[in-house]
């Protein structure tokens, strides 16, 4: 039995990858700025390195070392850029790239040491397509991409794989928010009609997606993007 960390596992995308997990069989533990609803859980701010060291110090004193990290952990942020202030961009990308960071980097012993490992970053598909007045959100995911290629190269001879999930447009409180407040670019309903599989995404479909990554079966495949998106990005 494997244990796995999932960051932003509290809720949202992140809460349906821990619930997968554990019903594949690993001991799961959540990272969150709050507690999980269920599970075992810590909090952490995944942009604190002492934060992240402490939760991840209490994971492996309940389960031992961990060999599975889904970096899920995000914040979202719309501004016009010219209106952008330099401590919220640099916020938004210490929560989005930094974070990746810090978990990555330490839980790598772990798995140096097992001969095995899976990280799987989720990214967005706005990386792909741009989003209007989410600059620094797009470029802190772009980066989380280019970061999975290059440790991808780097941690493959240890039996570790790196790969991506970019989500589209995965029906989650953040979305339903976004609606609310007229940044979508059109309803949730609209964009369903300009998706060609004709439904919105699910936080489970995030979820399948990070599983088989993480599983043994994916042992040969690495510095992937993989984009679940219905067909709105290809």
């Amino acid at each position: 039995m494997r244990t796995a960390v999932v960051t932003g596992g509290g809720s949202g995308i992140g809460l349906a990858i821990a619930r997968r997990l554990e019903a594949d069989g690993h001991q799961v533990a959540a990272l969150d700025l709050k507690p999980a609803d269920s599970g075992f859980s810590q909090v952490a701010d995944v942009s604190d390195r002492a934060q992240v060291e402490a939760a991840l110090a209490a994971v492996r004193e309940r389960y031992g070392p961990v060999t599975v990290l889904v970096n899920a952990a995000g914040m979202e942020g719309y501004k016009r850029f010219q209106n952008l202030t330099f401590e919220r961009w640099q916020r938004v990308l210490d929560v989005n790239l930094g974070g990746v960071f810090h978990c990555t980097q330490a839980v790598l012993p772990d798995m140096i040491e097992a001969g095995w490992g899976r990280i799987v970053n989720i990214s967005s598909s706005s990386a792909h397509s741009g989003q209007p007045f989410m600059s620094h959100y797009v470029a802190a995911k772009s980066a989380v991409n280019g970061l999975t290629k290059s440790l991808a190269l780097e941690l493959g001879p240890y039996g570790i794989t790196v790969n991506a999930v970019p989500p589209g447009f995965i029906d989650t409180p953040m979305l339903r928010r976004s609606e609310e407040r007229e940044l979508l670019g059109g309803t949730v309903e609209e964009h369903i009609r300009r998706t060609p599989v004709r439904r919105v995404g699910r936080p489970e479909d995030i979820a399948a997606a990070c599983a088989f990554l993480a599983s043994e079966e994916a042992g040969y495949i690495t510095g992937q993007i993989l984009g679940v998106n219905g067909g709105r990005n290809t």
